[in-house]
């Protein structure tokens, strides 16, 4: 996921975003803990992700606060 993707979305679009990687890592440690998971180091991926898009949220927050 790239970051300028990112920015181009709304914050309900964000939000939206953020509970499918949310989702998307509780199914992940789930495989992780039955030892199904193929690839560990999607859970990293994930995790990141999830970190960007809080970031361009918070970002976006502080951003109309100012204005």
């Amino acid at each position: 996921m790239k970051v300028n993707e990112l920015r181009e979305k709304n914050s309900a679009e964000l939000n939206e975003e953020l509970s499918a990687l949310k989702e998307q890592l509780f199914k992940l440690r789930f495989q992780h803990a039955t030892n199904q998971l193929d690839n560990p180091l999607q859970l990293r991926t994930v995790k990141r992700d999830i970190a960007r898009v809080k970031t361009i949220l918070r970002e976006q927050e502080l951003a109309g606060k100012q204005a």
